[in-house]
């Protein structure tokens, strides 16, 4: 029983319009899935991946309206990467970028592969990393109506970094119970903490790996649009996810038990920082209720939502994610 990498990562923000601009005009993601937040259907929950959001390529965004500003700081997940085919990319990214008036930093070598850090419109902590050498598991298909070049394109979610007060302890969930290796360690950006450590699950590489930083001269994060909510790990099937709530139960997590999200299968539970973590199914997918050709395009529902979808649709504003 082993995960297969990251599933996807949820992240807040206040502008869905803007939102959907960046991450498919800027980024050149697609949005595969227009839909709400089950537990708040009043709001939107948009879906952005690779050309029919595969597992281990999905970026998404509760909208909340009105959120507040996010203050950095630890127990947070304080940085999601995405993957990009090469170190070529991200010298097209970087001059893309200052086309867009993107926030980035230079490119800079994070656990032996070439980075390139940038903030989106709301300061969302974000890095692009290199597949170049990347050994583990691999990426997604970028979606061929992108505006970015394919052999530029993003390909899936690289390493999560979480930013927490006790390294240990998160350490010792990811090793004892969750089965992750500890792959090595490489130097924090910030000048007298502890190095940063690397694990990794399943095939490893690129789009399995978790970077755990230590940091006790931080106040603890409050979030707001920008911060990220959770990550998500990749499960085969329904069958293993319940042998992992099992598993989870026994170690004392307090959880939420199966939840049943329609486009995959969930279970969700709190590290010992605070930070919100799931394990999520590879399907049934996106295109259970959708042709693969439209994704996104219209509001999609999940049955039990389906009756109450007039409602709902009076509780949103309207926004057009049909691409140009």
């Amino acid at each position: 029983m082993e995960f297969k990498g990251i599933h996807h990562v949820s992240a807040l923000t206040a502008k869905a319009p803007e939102n959907f601009a960046f991450y498919t005009k800027v980024m050149g993601l697609r949005l595969v899935k227009k839909t709400v937040n089950q537990d708040d259907p009043s709001v939107y929950h948009l879906f952005y991946g690779d050309e029919k959001g595969n597992p281990g390529t999905e970026l998404t965004f509760f909208e909340i309206p009105m959120l507040g500003n996010m203050y950095e700081g630890t127990n947070s997940i304080s940085g999601v990467s995405l993957r990009v085919p090469s170190d070529e990319a991200l010298v097209y990214w970087k001059k893309r970028f200052a086309e867009f008036g993107v926030t980035h930093e230079e490119i800079k070598e994070r656990a032996g592969r070439k980075t390139l850090a940038f903030k989106d419109f709301e300061g969302q902590r974000l890095l692009l990393v290199s597949d170049e050498n990347n050994t583990g598991v691999p990426g997604g298909v970028a979606w061929e109506k992108s505006p970015v070049p394919a052999e530029y394109g993003i390909v899936g979610l690289g390493p999560v970094i979480l930013t927490v007060r006790d390294a240990a302890a998160t350490a010792g969930l990811l090793t004892e119970v969750m089965g992750f290796r500890k792959k090595g360690t490489y130097p924090s950006f910030a000048a007298g903490q502890p190095d940063i450590l690397v694990f990794e699950t399943g095939e490893g590489g690129t789009g399995a790996e978790v970077h755990v930083e230590e940091r006790n001269d931080l106040p603890v994060e409050r979030p707001g649009r920008g911060s990220v909510h959770h990550v998500a790990f990749r499960v085969a099937d329904e069958e293993e996810l319940r042998q992992w709530i099992r598993r989870i139960g026994q170690a004392n997590y307090p959880n939420s038990g199966f939840v049943n999200r329609f486009y995959f299968y969930s279970l969700y539970f709190r590290e010992p920082n605070g930070i919100l973590f799931e394990l999520a199914t590879d399907g049934p997918g996106f295109d259970t209720d959708e042709d693969i050709h439209s994704l996104g395009e219209s509001l999609a529902l999940p049955p039990f939502l389906e009756p109450k979808r007039a409602q709902i649709e009076s509780w949103l504003k309207p926004l057009d994610t049909k691409m140009e």
